[in-house]
């Protein structure tokens, strides 16, 4: 071997580094901008499928962005107009982003800008602002298998004409949402936490007689959820009916100032289109309720009831007393056998 091949080959192990990564990199730039095209595809594709159901989505200067790494969806504003409630319904949002990770694509965060304005059917309007808003969604090979939302101060006004306006705002909203482990597949059924801090909402607070701003935590499975595939409109409520669908209240906590409610039920939508279902309800620190006074109500219904009004929830906070069971009938709210003097419910649609 002479002098001048040896220098030659000693080079190579020199630039040999380098042009591995050179390659490499080339080799997953292919491989990100591949990912991209089926991603806009992918999009493209859902998007055309939505359009057939009757809803028609913008993503206002759409990009697809994010290399090396990640895949951004970007929109400068998000808009929904759908025709599935008869009236025509539209929600527009700020900019909004989706990212995946290229070596995580069963994962996507969503982040929001807002604020949401929808126009609904009826002419109601519903204004909804935050200071941060993030979602996930966790899936797999197409099927969604748990969705989690997150909202920093909420604050939500819907006008009716001619009523008023109606408000509810809080300092923190999660959402959670996932396919149920445990129950038999025939049931489709999902798992539902939810949780406010700080919230304020006007009308509880008549209810209630009290302002104080409130925690709830609540909890419940749903059943029949494969309705819901094609959205949330009269049709796949109905559908969700018919199927024999039911949210299943395992718990519901919440505090308000000195007030304390516990509860667990079962609801449903009866054939007037309306809620209907039971719950079984435990609290402390409430002295009225529709301007009711708890002392002389639970007296009276103690007598009817023969005393019967001492028993707590299963698993109730000591010191929280039950109340008769909370009945939706008709579009009628009863405590008991008493009709409480409140709005009838209207029908879902």
């Amino acid at each position: 071997m002479t002098a001048s091949s040896a220098r030659r080959r000693s080079r190579l192990w020199l630039y040999l580094p380098f042009i591995l990564l050179a390659v490499a990199a080339a080799a997953w730039s292919g491989f990100w901008f591949m990912v991209q095209k089926r991603v806009v595809e992918a999009v493209d594709q859902a998007l055309s499928r939505e359009a057939q159901q009757g809803r028609d989505w913008n993503c206002a200067e759409r990009s697809v962005t994010g290399f090396p790494f990640r895949i951004e969806l970007r929109c400068s504003s998000l808009v929904l107009t759908s025709s599935r409630w008869g009236d025509a319904v539209r929600i527009q949002t700020g900019p909004a982003v989706a990212v995946g990770q290229v070596y995580t694509p069963g994962l996507v965060i969503l982040q929001v800008t807002g604020p949401l304005q929808a126009k609904l059917p009826q002419e109601r309007a519903l204004d909804l602002a935050w200071t941060r808003l993030e979602a996930s969604l966790a899936h797999e090979n197409g099927q969604p298998q748990r969705l989690s939302l997150a909202l920093a101060e909420p604050n939500a006004v819907l006008t009716i004409p001619g009523q008023p306006a109606e408000s509810w705002k809080a300092s923190a909203f999660e959402a959670h949402l996932r396919r149920n482990p445990s129950r038999p597949a025939a049931e489709q059924a999902v798992d539902v936490a939810l949780s406010a801090k700080g919230s304020v909402l006007p009308a509880l607070d008549a209810l209630l007689g009290t302002n104080q701003p409130g925690d709830v935590a609540i909890e419940a499975v749903v059943t029949q959820t494969e309705a819901f595939r094609g959205g949330f409109n009269p049709e796949t409520l109905e559908a969700w009916r018919t199927a024999s669908g039911q949210v299943e209240l395992t718990r519901l906590s919440s505090s308000k100032g000195p007030a304390r409610v516990e509860a667990a039920g079962r609801f449903l939508i009866d054939e007037t289109r309306r809620p209907a279902g039971q719950i079984q309800a435990s609290l402390a620190g409430i002295s009225q309720i529709a301007g009711l006074p708890i002392g002389g109500l639970m007296g009276g219904l103690g007598g009817l009831l023969g005393g019967r009004l001492s028993a707590q929830l299963p698993g109730a906070a000591p010191g929280l007393t039950a109340l008769p069971p909370i009945v939706l009938r008709e579009g009628r709210v009863f405590l008991g056998p008493i009709r409480l003097p409140v709005q009838p419910l209207a029908a879902l649609y």
